[in-house]
C-alpha cells in the first residue's frame, strides 16, 4: 500500500519566519533500514505499483485520450511554434516501424542517431520502440565537434548499425564517411546537395510514407525485458560503454518518477528542455516524463552557454513550464536573468510548480540565490528538487523526497528500488538493484560485468554518499563525491574531492566554472580552476575581445582569487581540507582528449593525466612558478 501525497506547503527562511511553498503534490513513503555489519541496507517499504510492459503504451493511450495534445513542439524556421500531437506521433510511429522492419534491424543491428533534439529524432525513436527495434542516440558533438572522432568511431564499432540516420547529411557527412561502413544505409531528412558514392542515402520522407501493415502485431509481441535502446555513458572515467535499456526499466523508472511527483497525474507536465537526448537525464527522465503522464515537451533550441542561452530565455518568456529542469550552470544563468527580466518573470514564475536539477551538484550559493528571486516575485517559495541516478539505472534512484532541504541532500530511495550502501575505504559507495537497473554493459566480458555488480547483484555506482544524521537515518542522505576521484596525500592523509569541489564552486561564485583538485602523493592540495571567463572579463573591467591569458592574469582576477583560497582555509583543519595553490587556467578542458563530456561534466583524471606538467610545475615549490597563486603559511596552519 501506498502512502498519501504530502502537499508542500510551509517551510522556514533564515530567519526562521513560516515561508509559504507553491501547492504541489509530493510522493510520500516510509523507510525500511537494515544494517549488517557495516553495510546498510535501504528500502522504500512501500512496492512500486504497477505499470505499463512499454513506453509506447502511453503513447497508444495517449492518442486515445487526447489525440490533438501535442507530444512535444519546435520552433520552425519561422520562428512558430511546431506541434507534434499524439495522434500524429502515433501514427508516424506505426509507419516508421513497418519501414523499419523491412530492414532486418534487431538488437545486433541497431539504429544509431546522428541529431539534436528534433521532431523528427523523436519520431524516429518512437517508431523503432513501436517495431522492437533497438536504436542509440549519439552525442553530436562527437561528429561535429572532434578532431579526431574518437569517440564517435568506438560507438559505431560497438554498435555496430544496420542504420545511421543524419538529420541533415551534409552536416555530418565527413564524420559518417570516415567512420560508417559502406554497407550501412543512411537516412536522412534532409539528404546531400551532391550525389555521394560511400553510402546509400535514403530520405526520411519514405519511412514516414510507410504502409502499416506487421507492425502492430509485432508490437503486439514486444517483451517488457526488450532492449528499447542503447545509451552511452557519458565517458568521465573511461571510453562510453553502450547501456542496453530495456521497457521494463523506462516503465519501471518512469513509475517511479510519477509516485515521487503525483503532481503529474494531477496536471500534466508541460517541460521547456534543451537536454541531449543522447543523455538519460534528457532521453529517458524528460522524455519519459512527457510521454507516461500526457504531458507537452517543448523542444529548446537553447543550452547555458554563451551565445545560446539566450534562446532559452526566448523560449520561457513564451512558454510556462509545469516543472523545469535543468543542470546546476542552466539554474545559475536563470536565477541571474530573473532578477533582471520582468516578462520572464510573470511567465516562468505563473504556473511552474517544481524545480529540478540533475547532473551535478547544485552549489548553496544558487540555490539561495534562485529561493531569493523566487519568493520575491511570488511571495512564496517553489521547491527544488533533486536525485542520484545514473543512465545505467535508467537513470533514477533516489529523491530528495525527505525533510532536508539544502544543497548536497540526495534524500531517500524510490519506491521499488534498493540501496546498498558498502563501505569502500573510509567512504559508502551507494550500489543497487532493482527493475530498472540494467542487466550488464552490450557486449561486455564476464570480467567487465563481475566490476560492475556485486555479490548480491547489486549495480556498483561509484558514488559515495553518507547520512545527513547517523542518528537519524530516516532522514536521508547527502551525496560525498565520486570514490574514484579521490585520493591520498604523501602523508597518507585521505581527500574527499568531491565535496571540496563542491565547496570551492560554491564559495567562487560566480566565477568559478568548475575545479580540478590535485595533490595526489604529494605534500599538499592544489586546485586547476577553469574560471567562468566572462564573468572574470567583468571582474577586470576587460573588453569582450580579451584573451582568456589576459583575463587570468588581470590583478583583480588575481586578487579575487587570492581572497578565495585565503576564505577557503579559514575552516581548514588539516592537510585534507587546505588548500595550499590554485592555478587559473586559460585553455578549457577538450572534449577529443576526454577532459569533459558534451554535458560539460568535468574529467577529473583525464584533466590530471592531461595535463601533468601544470601539475608537477605547480606543485614545486623550487621552480616558483608565477602562474599559481600559493596560499599564505599562516593560512595553512
Amino acid at each position: 500500500m501506498h502512502s498519501e501525497p504530502t502537499q508542500v506547503n510551509t517551510a522556514s527562511n533564515a530567519a526562521g519566519r513560516p515561508t509559504p511553498y507553491r501547492d504541489a503534490l509530493i510522493g510520500t513513503s516510509s523507510l525500511h533500514l537494515r544494517r549488517q555489519g557495516d553495510t546498510w541496507y535501504l528500502k522504500a517499504t512501500e512496492a512500486l505499483g504497477e505499470h505499463p510492459q512499454r513506453m509506447t503504451e502511453r503513447l497508444e493511450s495517449g492518442a486515445r485520450a487526447h489525440p490533438e495534445r501535442w507530444l512535444a513542439a519546435r520552433r520552425g524556421s519561422d520562428g512558430q511554434w511546431i506541434g507534434l500531437s499524439y495522434a500524429h506521433a502515433l501514427q508516424s510511429a506505426r509507419a516508421i516501424g513497418e519501414a523499419l522492419l523491412a530492414r532486418n534491424l534487431s538488437a545486433e543491428r541497431p539504429i544509431a542517431i546522428l541529431s539534436g533534439n528534433d521532431l523528427d529524432h523523436l519520431q524516429l525513436m518512437l517508431g523503432a520502440m513501436w517495431a522492437g527495434i533497438p536504436f542509440s542516440s549519439i552525442s553530436p558533438a562527437y561528429a561535429l565537434a572532434s578532431g579526431d572522432l574518437g569517440k564517435l568511431r568506438h560507438t559505431i564499432e560497438l554498435l555496430t548499425p544496420g542504420l545511421v540516420f543524419a538529420s541533415h547529411y551534409d552536416t555530418f557527412a565527413a564524420a559518417i564517411e570516415a567512420v560508417v561502413p559502406a554497407d550501412v544505409e543512411i537516412v536522412s531528412v534532409v539528404g546531400p546537395r551532391e550525389p555521394r558514392n560511400t553510402h546509400k542515402v535514403s530520405l526520411f520522407s519514405e519511412l514516414l510514407n510507410t504502409t502499416p501493415a506487421k507492425v502492430d502485431a509485432v508490437h503486439a509481441a514486444i517483451s517488457p525485458d526488450a532492449i528499447a535502446k542503447f545509451l552511452f555513458t557519458s565517458g568521465s572515467t573511461k571510453l562510453p560503454k553502450a547501456v542496453p535499456t530495456t521497457h521494463r526499466m523506462l516503465c519501471s523508472n518512469q513509475q517511479m518518477l510519477l509516485e515521487t511527483f503525483p503532481e503529474f497525474a494531477k496536471e500534466p507536465p508541460v517541460l521547456v528542455d534543451w537536454l541531449p537526448w543522447n543523455h538519460t537525464f534528457g532521453g529517458s527522465h524528460n522524455v519519459g516524463i512527457a510521454l507516461y503522464n500526457g504531458g507537452t515537451l517543448y523542444i529548446d533550441d537553447g543550452k547555458p552557454v554563451n551565445g545560446k542561452f539566450d534562446e532559452t530565455l526566448r523560449n520561457l518568456r513564451e512558454i510556462a513550464p509545469t516543472i523545469y529542469f535543468n543542470v546546476p550552470k542552466g539554474w545559475e544563468e536563470l536565477a541571474i536573468a530573473l532578477e533582471r527580466d520582468e516578462v520572464l518573470r510573470e511567465t516562468f514564475f505563473s504556473r511552474v510548480k517544481l524545480y529540478f536539477f540533475s547532473g551535478a551538484g547544485l552549489s548553496q550559493a544558487a540555490w539561495d540565490r534562485l529561493e531569493r528571486v523566487t519568493e520575491n516575485h511570488c511571495g512564496e517559495r517553489i521547491r527544488i528538487m533533486a536525485g542520484l541516478g545514473m543512465t545505467e539505472t535508467s537513470p533514477s534512484c533516489m529523491f530528495t523526497t525527505g525533510p532536508v532541504m539544502r544543497a548536497g541532500y540526495v534524500g531517500l530511495p524510490a519506491h521499488g528500488c534498493e540501496v546498498k550502501l558498502e563501505p569502500v575505504g573510509d567512504k559508502l559507495e551507494a550500489r543497487y538493484r532493482g527493475p530498472h537497473v540494467m542487466p550488464g554493459y552490450w557486449r561486455a566480458s564476464a570480467a567487465e560485468r563481475e566490476d560492475s555488480f556485486d555479490e548480491e547483484g547489486f549495480f556498483r555506482s561509484g558514488d559515495a554518499v553518507r547520512f545527513v544524521d547517523i542518528e537519524r537515518p530516516e532522514l536521508g542522505l547527502l551525496f560525498d563525491g565520486r570514490i574514484a576521484e579521490d585520493f591520498k596525500l604523501s602523508s597518507g592523509t585521505f581527500v574527499s574531492v568531491g565535496p571540496m569541489r563542491a565547496r570551492v564552486i560554491s564559495e567562487g561564485a560566480p566565477y568559478v566554472q568548475d575545479v580540478v583538485v590535485t595533490g595526489m602523493n604529494r605534500d599538499d592540495i592544489g586546485l586547476l580552476v577553469f574560471p567562468r571567463l566572462d564573468d572574470c572579463r567583468r571582474l577586470a573591467g576587460l573588453p569582450v575581445a580579451a584573451s582568456a591569458g589576459e583575463v587570468v592574469q588581470a590583478p583583480a582576477v588575481r586578487a579575487h582569487f587570492v581572497a578565495l583560497l585565503e576564505k577557503l582555509n579559514r575552516g581548514a583543519t588539516g592537510s585534507a581540507s587546505t588548500i595550499a595553490r590554485l592555478r587559473l587556467m586559460d585553455v578549457p578542458p577538450s572534449l577529443d582528449l576526454g577532459e569533459v563530456t558534451d554535458k560539460g561534466s568535468i574529467n577529473q583524471r583525464a584533466v590530471l593525466k592531461q595535463r601533468a606538467e601544470l601539475v608537477d610545475a605547480m606543485h614545486d615549490s623550487a621552480q616558483r612558478d608565477a602562474d599559481v597563486i600559493v596560499a599564505h603559511a599562516d593560512a595553512r596552519r
